[in-house]
C-alpha cells in the first residue's frame, strides 16, 4: 500500500505560481511512476504530468508544457508540480497518484483546489 498526501493549492490570480507537494509513504520502493491529474467542475479527470521513479524521465499534457515541471526529492519521497504562468482554465482539483507498473494509477491522494482568477 502507497499513502498519497497532497498540500499547496489554492488561489492564486492568472499569470501567477503555485507549487504542489506530494508526499508518499508506505510501499515507496515499489514505486515506478508518479502523475499529477486534475478534475474540472463537470469535467472528466485528465493526466497533467508524470515522472519515471526508475529512469527520471517526465512527460506533459500539451495544455501544460512550458508552464508546468514535475520534479522528485528522492530523501523526502515527495514529488512537486511548479505551477507557472497560470491560467483560468488550469482551475481544478489536482491528484497525485503513483503506480507500481503497467499504465494504470493504483494509489490517489485526496486532491487539492486549485483556482486561478482572471
Amino acid at each position: 500500500q502507497v499513502q498519497l498526501v497532497e498540500s499547496g493549492g489554492g488561489l492564486v490570480q492568472a499569470g501567477g505560481s503555485l507549487r504542489l507537494s506530494c508526499a508518499a509513504s508506505g510501499r515507496t520502493f515499489s514505486i515506478s511512476t508518479m502523475g499529477w491529474f486534475r478534475q474540472a467542475h463537470g469535467k472528466e479527470r485528465e493526466f497533467v504530468a508524470a515522472n519515471s521513479w526508475y529512469t527520471g524521465s517526465t512527460n506533459y499534457a500539451d495544455s501544460v508544457k512550458g508552464r508546468f515541471t514535475i520534479s522528485r526529492d528522492n530523501a523526502k519521497n515527495t514529488v512537486y508540480l511548479q505551477m507557472n504562468n497560470l491560467k483560468p482554465e488550469d482551475t481544478a482539483v489536482y491528484y497525485c497518484a503513483a503506480r507500481f507498473g503497467g499504465n494504470e494509477y493504483q494509489y490517489w491522494g485526496q486532491g487539492t483546489q486549485v483556482t486561478v482568477s482572471s
